[in-house]
């Protein structure tokens, strides 16, 4: 008899059991009120996940300072007091509760935006130097944080670690990839410090290495800790696959649960299957077999040559779209969870379908998108402001997906990409104005 190996329960190393091999990956939500906390939307649309099969839910982005978002209508616990419970506490359980209904693991994302947060939610964003994100005029020039706003962060990602814990959720994921706050002092292009938290690898690494430590030590040795860390920035100068394997040589030693492997940067957005600015580009894989695996999954010749190094178990998310190649980059050993998330916009279902055979591949749209609006679109377009339109439009598309879903809605899949382009930033344009003016009333009432 054949083993279903998406269908093996995984035992962490805090002891904690994944019940399948199918994680949710990270997708931001942007159905936060206007105060940044969860809102029904979130616990509706976390159940319909749940219900639909996968071992692990990991949510967006949830932010450590409300200031700095990585869009309008993220979720933020700011401030994340070091004792008792911050405000929307209620709406965090209820969140957790739904998300959990099935028996499986909800992870919450905790991140910093970093340098990448939009003009329309600060012009005052914050960074390891004062490097500014060069993308259509859409980023401030960010400020340098000072050590002891460092430090403070630390313990904002512990705070928030630990109330995430209290609220019910089952495990956290500190998000250190993209482009976002830690991936910036992992890269030598955005942290150009010259003091103890930069220059060295070991020393760009080491506020991701105190973030980790502190978050363990408030959760405790039985609760799930994992990372999201980048394979490669893909950008010359940037953060290299050769560092991470160093890092990660690091992290064996930090006490994870699972290790995610992502990469790019928004300058370089491979973790969406795109190349940016071909100017600033490095991409030089490692030398891996040639399979079904590598060919369909972004980062698993990364994934191949990181378990060399690596002790953590691994997660892959990115590209992987055929039940076939998802068993075979669990037989290969190179990861042992597998991580889908656009799919799962337009068919929560998926991961419970793959499971059982039902199907062999997950519905992708990413062909009609290309094809919705003939030619301005292109992913080959030598204008880099429409290749950024372009790529900025397919996760408009999926965007939108979410808001359905989040009503309780079906997809709708009809809507075209230009259609999805045009709605996302109205809507967020609309809602960091509702965010500014609550921020407004706030103080009034201060």
């Amino acid at each position: 008899m054949t083993t279903n190996l998406l269908a093996q329960p995984l035992t962490l190393p805090c002891g904690a059991v994944l019940p399948n091999r199918i994680a949710k990956g990270a997708m931001t939500e942007g159905v936060a009120d206007e105060n940044l906390h969860a809102t029904d939307r979130h616990a509706t649309l976390y159940g319909r996940w749940s219900d639909g099969g996968a071992g692990l839910l990991i949510t967006g982005n949830v932010l450590i300072d409300r200031r700095i978002l990585e869009r309008p209508g993220n979720v933020s616990i700011d401030p994340a007091p070091a004792e008792g419970e911050p405000e929307g506490m209620e709406q965090l359980r209820a969140w957790a509760k739904a998300g959990t209904r099935n028996g499986n693991h909800l992870w919450m994302q905790i991140s910093h935006a970093g340098r990448q947060s939009p003009r329309y939610v600060t012009t005052e964003p914050v960074g390891p130097s004062a490097v500014q994100l060069d993308l259509m005029g859409n980023y401030a020039k960010p400020r340098a944080l000072t050590e002891a706003e460092i430090k403070d962060y630390i313990q904002r990602f512990a705070n928030v670690a630990r109330i995430a814990k209290a609220a019910g959720f089952t495990g956290v994921q500190v998000h250190s990839a993209h482009g976002y706050l830690l991936s910036s002092f992992l890269s030598p292009v955005t942290n150009q410090r010259t003091d103890a938290w930069g220059g060295p690898l070991k020393n760009r690494a080491r506020f991701l290495l105190e973030t980790i430590r502190a978050v363990r030590a408030a959760v405790g040795p039985e609760f799930p800790v994992a990372l999201k860390l980048n394979s490669d920035d893909f950008r010359q100068g940037g953060f290299s696959h050769e560092e991470c394997l160093q890092v990660v040589k690091w992290l064996n030693a930090e006490s994870l649960d699972l290790l995610e492997i992502s990469g790019g940067t928004y300058e370089q957005p491979r973790l969406l299957g795109h190349s940016g600015d071909a100017a600033t580009a490095r991409d030089a894989a490692p030398a891996v077999r040639e399979s079904t695996r590598q060919r369909e999954a972004y980062f698993m010749a990364y994934a191949e040559a990181i378990r060399q190094v690596c002790n953590i178990p691994l997660m892959v998310t990115g590209g992987f779209r055929t039940r076939a190649a998802m068993i075979d980059a669990l037989e290969s050993g190179n990861t042992n969870v597998i991580g889908i998330a656009r799919p799962l916009c337009t068919d929560p279902d998926t991961a419970k379908d793959l499971i059982s055979g039902r199907i062999q591949e997950t519905v992708t749209h990413e062909k009609h998108l290309r094809l919705a609006d003939r030619g301005l679109f292109s992913p080959a377009s030598p204008v880099m402001p429409l290749k950024v339109i372009n790529v900025i439009g397919g996760q408009a598309w999926y965007y939108q997906q979410i808001f359905h879903l989040a009503d309780g809605q079906s997809a709708n899949l009809k809507l075209g990409v230009l259609g999805a382009f045009f709605k996302y930033f109205q809507n967020e344009i609309s809602t960091a104005l509702r965010l500014k003016r609550a921020e407004k009333r706030r103080a009034k009432a201060a």
